[in-house]
């Protein structure tokens, strides 16, 4: 059997979600795969999540938005939303999928200390989900 995809979604898939697939997949010790998608994707990841996630020792700076689709939604053991209100008119199958939200708030321009409460909560729930397999 093959190891489940965890699919992190947000609008921009530049903040919470890159820190889910990258906590995901530095933690899971190939036991699950990772990944991140947004509906309106942007380019890097915000800076200030790119320094958060360095202080724990993973660089993301070279991570690109990507852009979610039915096929990865469907592919998906189970899909996270961050909290940033996925619209299901961008993707319908968030409606027939497996999708939990975890109703982060947005890392963009807050202080580094926010920051990392929110990768702390991140990291948290990852490690959460990986313990059930």
């Amino acid at each position: 059997m093959s190891e489940p995809t965890f699919l992190f979604v947000c609008v921009h898939n530049a903040g919470r979600s890159v820190m889910a697939e990258a906590f995901c997949n530095a933690l899971a010790a190939g036991r699950a795969r990772g990944v991140s998608a947004g509906t309106q994707p942007g380019g890097s990841p915000h800076p200030e999540v790119v320094e958060a996630m360095a202080e724990v020792g993973i660089d993301v700076s070279a991570h690109r938005g990507v852009l979610l689709d039915d096929a990865m939604v469907r592919s998906a053991a189970r899909v996270f939303t961050m909290g940033c209100a996925v619209d299901s008119d961008v993707c319908p199958a968030i409606l027939y999928a497996d999708t939990e939200d975890w109703g982060l708030p947005d890392p963009k321009g807050k202080p580094m200390d926010e920051v990392r409460a929110i990768r702390h909560e991140v990291r948290r729930r990852v490690e959460s989900l990986l313990t059930g397999l």
